[in-house]
Order: C-alpha cells, then sequence, then structure tokens
C-alpha cells in the first residue's frame, strides 16, 4: 500500500474520543500527522490526545457537536490557528438507531438525531474545511461510511438513510472538488466491534469481528493518497481487496462503478 510521508501534515477526526476515530486519530499520530480532535465528550478527547502525544505528534483537542454548524467553524479555525491548515478530514462521527422497530414506531427525535449527525455533521465539516483545500488545490476527504448505505434496511431507517445519502453526497461533490486537487472517499470499515455497533440487537451474538487496525491501516493509506484513483467511490475494508481496487480503478471509473446509481429495468427502460 501507500509509502508516502504524512509528516507536515494535518488531519482532522471527528468523533476521535472513542471507538474507531480515536484509533484513527492515534494510527495518523503515529505516522507524524498533527491531529485535530473532534467530539462532544472533552475528557475522551483529551485521553485520545494523550495517546497521540506519546507517538511525537501534535495535536489539539477541540469540543463541538458536529451537528452545530457555529461551533463546527469555530472548531475548524481553533485547530487550523493551532496545527496549521487541513489536508485530511476524516468524518467519523456518527449515530444508530436505538431500537430494530419499523419507522412507524421509532422515536421520531432520535430518528432524526441520526440523520443530522451522519449527514449534517460531514457536511458542516466540508463546508468549513473545503474553502481552504480547494484555495490550496489539494486535500483529501474520508467519509467513515458502512454498507447500510447500499441495502436498504426495515430496522435501522435513519442509519440506512443517512449513510446512503452520504455517499450520495460523495457522488455529487466528486466532480467539483476534484477539479481543485481534493479526493473525497467514502470507506466501510465492516462489522468492527465499537462500543455503538456492540449495542446494536443485531450483533448481539456476534462473535467474530472486523479488525480495526486494519481499517487504520487503511485510512492511512487514503491519507498517503494510495486511493486516489478511486475518488468518489465506495470501499468496504472489510470485504474489498483494496489492491485489487486501486489496480482497477481505470476501469471503475469506466462503468461508473461503486456509487449509488438507479439500475435499468432492460433496454426499453426509459431512465436506462
Amino acid at each position: 500500500m501507500g509509502t508516502g510521508s504524512l509528516a507536515g501534515q494535518v488531519g482532522l477526526i471527528t468523533g476521535a474520543g472513542r471507538g474507531i476515530g480515536r484509533e484513527i486519530a492515534i494510527g495518523l499520530a503515529a505516522e507524524g500527522m498533527a491531529v485535530g480532535l473532534l467530539g462532544r465528550t472533552q475528557q475522551t478527547l483529551i485521553d485520545t490526545l494523550k495517546e497521540c502525544v506519546r507517538h511525537g505528534s501534535r495535536g489539539v483537542a477541540v469540543t463541538a457537536d458536529v451537528c452545530n454548524p457555529g461551533a463546527v467553524r469555530e472548531a475548524v479555525r481553533a485547530v487550523e490557528r493551532d496545527l496549521g491548515p487541513v489536508d485530511l478530514l476524516v468524518n467519523n462521527a456518527g449515530q444508530v438507531d436505538r431500537a430494530e422497530v419499523p419507522i412507524w414506531e421509532t422515536d421520531p427525535v432520535q430518528w432524526w438525531q441520526v440523520v443530522e449527525t451522519n449527514l449534517r455533521g460531514p457536511y458542516n465539516l466540508l463546508r468549513h474545511l473545503l474553502p481552504g483545500m480547494v484555495e490550496r488545490g489539494r486535500g483529501r476527504v474520508v467519509n467513515l461510511n458502512s454498507g447500510f448505505a447500499l441495502r436498504p434496511d426495515g430496522d435501522y431507517t435513519a442509519y440506512a438513510t443517512s449513510k446512503g445519502a452520504l455517499l450520495q453526497l460523495s457522488d455529487n461533490i466528486a466532480d467539483s472538488v476534484g477539479q481543485h486537487g481534493i479526493v473525497v472517499l467514502d470507506i466501510s470499515p465492516g462489522a468492527v466491534e465499537t462500543e455503538m455497533t456492540a449495542g446494536m440487537p443485531m450483533f448481539h451474538d456476534k462473535k467474530t469481528w472486523g479488525s480495526i487496525p486494519y481499517m487504520v491501516a487503511v485510512t492511512v493509506d487514503a491519507a498517503r493518497g494510495r486511493f486516489d484513483a478511486l475518488h468518489g467511490r465506495f470501499l468496504h475494508a472489510g470485504r474489498d481487496n483494496l489492491e485489487t481496487l486501486a489496480s482497477a480503478a481505470e476501469a471503475i471509473r469506466a462503468v461508473d462503478a461503486r456509487t449509488l446509481r438507479l439500475r435499468a429495468y432492460g433496454p426499453d427502460d426509459p431512465m436506462g
């Protein structure tokens, strides 16, 4: 995979106080990247920051709710003031439906909180980081997505809807940001054991989980540019052979694969 140095670069990771976000932040710090850590709980962010600093990395922890545009704007300013311009954005912060129930039994407030966190959160970060990336003509965005984005799930309607919308958002901005040297990737870690996933009833009896260290390594390689040729596409760290995907990038782009598209029912389909 990628071998370029991340020394001198700056990453901003949301949801960095726990779970995958924490491990990604530490993994990037271990490779020499300065890290801006965003989350809602100060103490967990500080704990992550201490681990990053142990690797010799510079870092800053900023408490912010990704759903709050003003808070995100100030957080981005704080990170860039202390560390410099952000080279890599990792949109990791996320929520999931609290109960496996059909949509007519869901809690309306919690349902919308999931959508806000998983879609409005990434938008807020993009809105306040992309202007600088566009001006500099470079940058990378990794959206942590999910296989739920690709298939209907009647028990997790908020999560599946929001992740599908996030993938569509990446698709919609790929051309415009690509013209300015910015790469956006949606990467699913697969079913890895975190506080959030372990609390999902569907995984109650799960014994075998995916590898968080592997997802960290994939993110590090994305930061190095290993998957730039797959700009705008969906990658599944838990299932894909990423070396094969990277090698097939030209063919993937040629047939417009690894994006959400309407499928024609046949040659007579006017939408085909």
